[in-house]
């Protein structure tokens, strides 16, 4: 047993005395790890897990005279913008298009109050009954007025909506589907479908006012997105990013690879990223890599597969992170539905109305296929490419081992701030010159000053996020921001002067604040990873190596150069960013997204108390 104990305390001391080079190691090994995750070993071909499913085993019966209509119907609706018909307008004529199909149709009006002005539209909806079953259970096919890929020039999703229309006179024909089939045309982009979903499943938000829904169907499982808004298209996208990181089951979307390739003949690619190696003309526009490293190494086969597959992991993490959604089904996720939009990527050929069609067709037939919700496959992974993806298990560590490397740090922080050294001279019997020794004695820590410092940041945090929410703000944010911006240089300086310091025999207080803030940000970054990962990893890069290097200021670097830098770290995104501002206001205040509060109550405080930390004289 004493033989175990002094092992364990050799250990100990070995690992505290390399404890610098066992977290450099940890940081280095973790962002490599990031940087390694788009390198095709990593990844592994994508499979069909749900047996039921059976995709493209099926005959289609979508044919020219379906897309005659399609044609029909949009020429209708392009002249209805011609006419620059309002949007009640528009969703009357929709109801009544479905209306002579035989199907019940309805229109739902709603309007949102936010920050920036009330956002109001009409939605459009058909529900077609199931000829084989009780209604219990239901498939969504919608579209939306604007097209996802083009959210900000608002670019009209018209084909989008013809190919729903059509698709609903197709297939009330039918007398195969065990579903309810639910058309939904939502106004707007993703305000209408929003407001839709949330009265059909009676969760109306405080600042929704909306009609009540007419029509009702059963439980929804799955939903198809059409995103349809060019002339014809060369490929077909998948987005599959929901609200707050959710993600859809991969079963649906590995059915639609097999479809699309097999029965549609259209490839597949993820979001609108086109494969560089069937484009050898394109690749430096395709190519991640910057100019100054030889062309031979960026044009080879391996490098030009490793910039597509980044350029696909770096979208998917940019919206992950954001917590918005790709597209409209990303407001599914939100109610346990599995969802995915098809984007026809415009080109000029050489697909149309036919080809989408019959993937439509041959997807809404495996969707019905199933006895259970999707549940055997994934709902954590990053889709590298349309037939390969990386498990939870690849690339989870990477943030882990970062958030690991802070912790260590924490905790060293602590065990340091409760001793110090303690210096005393000693004579020998024999020699009588005086020898000095080093004693360790023990002190208390400022837990309670460093806590309060923490709690008032946290404080400011709330603060910035009620003022960046109001419409005074939104009104005139490039003068508020960077009011805010130099508010935060020294608001905080000012509030630490108020805070009394410890006693002189205590430890130092940016020591305890350094010990909690790091434990407190590794905490964050490891339950965030099981959450939503790509919001873990931008908070492992962002705040990682900021929050460790953070220390006390000497002579030789100024106080204030070290503080204002974390401050401007902290805030500066409020003037460098307003557009990403604007955004996460709206989708907090329409669609529940939380990204805006995290950063202003989690990510800018952590920040803040780092600077406190070099504010702080050596």
């Amino acid at each position: 047993m004493v033989t175990k104990l002094r092992r364990r305390r050799a250990f100990s001391a070995l690992i505290y005395h390399r404890l610098s080079s066992v977290m450099a190691a940890l940081f280095i090994v973790g962002y490599l790890w990031m940087i390694l995750i788009p390198l095709p070993p990593l990844s592994q071909g994508t499979y069909i897990d749900e047996n039921a499913l059976q995709p493209a085993q099926v005959n289609t019966y979508w044919n020219w005279v379906d897309v005659h209509k399609a044609d029909q119907y949009l020429y209708q609706l392009e002249a209805l913008r011609h006419n620059n018909a309002t949007s009640e307008q528009r969703a009357v004529f929709i109801r009544n298009e479905f209306s002579k199909l035989g199907l019940a149709a309805s229109i739902q009006m709603y309007e949102f109050s936010t920050s920036s002005g009330p956002v109001r539209g009409h939605n459009a909806y058909a529900i077609m009954a199931s000829p084989r079953a009780s209604g219990t259970e239901a498939i969504v096919i919608s579209a939306s007025w604007i097209s996802c890929i083009d959210e900000g020039s608002n670019t009209p999703n018209m084909r989008g909506i013809s190919t729903v229309l059509s698709l609903a006179a197709f297939l009330k024909n039918q007398s195969l589907w065990a579903k309810d089939l639910i058309f939904v045309i939502g106004d707007n982009y993703l305000d209408g479908m929003h407001a839709w979903l949330n009265a059909y499943h009676g969760t109306i938000p405080s600042n929704l006012n909306t009609d009540l829904l007419q029509h009702s169907s059963g439980v929804i499982w799955t939903a198809l997105n059409i995103d349809y808004s060019g002339h014809s298209f060369s490929h077909l996208g998948v987005f599959f990013e929901g609200l707050n990181g959710r993600l859809p089951n991969q079963d649906l979307m590995n059915s639609l690879y097999l479809i699309a390739t097999y029965t549609g003949g259209v490839p597949v690619t993820v979001y609108d990223h086109l494969d560089p190696s069937e484009f050898p003309n394109k690749w430096e526009e395709m190519s991640i890599f910057p100019s100054w490293i030889p062309s031979a190494i960026r044009k080879s086969a391996y490098a030009q597969l490793y910039s597509y597959r980044a350029r696909n992991v770096l979208r998917q993490l940019g919206y992950q992170a954001r917590g918005r959604a790709s597209g409209v089904h990303g407001l599914f996720h939100k109610f346990r539905i599995d969802a995915i939009t098809l984007y026809a990527v415009p080109a000029t050929g050489p697909h149309g109305f036919h080809a989408l069609g019959k993937i439509v067709e041959s997807t809404l037939r495996t969707a019905n296929n199933l006895l259970e919700r999707l549940h055997a496959s994934f709902f954590f992974f990053i889709l590298t490419s349309p037939g390969t993806f990386m498990k939870i298990g690849t690339f989870l560590p990477s943030a882990i081992l970062i958030s690991v490397a802070m912790m260590f740090g924490g905790l060293r922080e602590w065990v340091d701030a409760g001793v110090t050294q303690q210096h005393y001279t000693t004579t020998s019997k024999g020699d009588k010159t005086p020898t000095t020794k080093v004693k360790w004695v023990p002190r208390s820590r400022p837990v309670l000053h460093a806590l309060i410092i923490m709690i008032i940041t946290h404080i400011m945090g709330i603060a910035l996020f009620s003022l960046i929410s109001t419409r005074w703000y939104m009104d005139s944010n490039s003068t508020c921001s960077l009011a805010l911006v130099g508010l935060s240089l020294f608001l905080p300086s000012i509030i630490l002067q108020g805070i009394p310091q410890p006693s002189s025999t205590a430890a130092p207080v940016w020591m305890v604040l350094k010990s909690f803030n790091l434990c407190f940000a590794s905490t964050i970054i490891s339950i965030t990873s099981l959450l939503n990962f790509s919001l873990a990893a931008a908070l492992a890069v962002t705040l990682g190596l900021p929050l460790t290097l953070a220390s006390p200021s000497s002579i030789a670097s100024p106080p204030l150069i070290k503080y204002a830098f974390y401050c401007i770290l902290a805030t500066g995104w409020l003037a460098l960013c307003p557009r990403e501002v604007a955004d996460a206001i709206w989708n907090w205040e329409v669609l529940g997204v939380w990204f805006g509060p995290f950063v202003c109550i989690i990510y800018v405080p952590l920040v803040i108390q780092a600077s406190l930390v070099c504010f702080y004289q050596s």
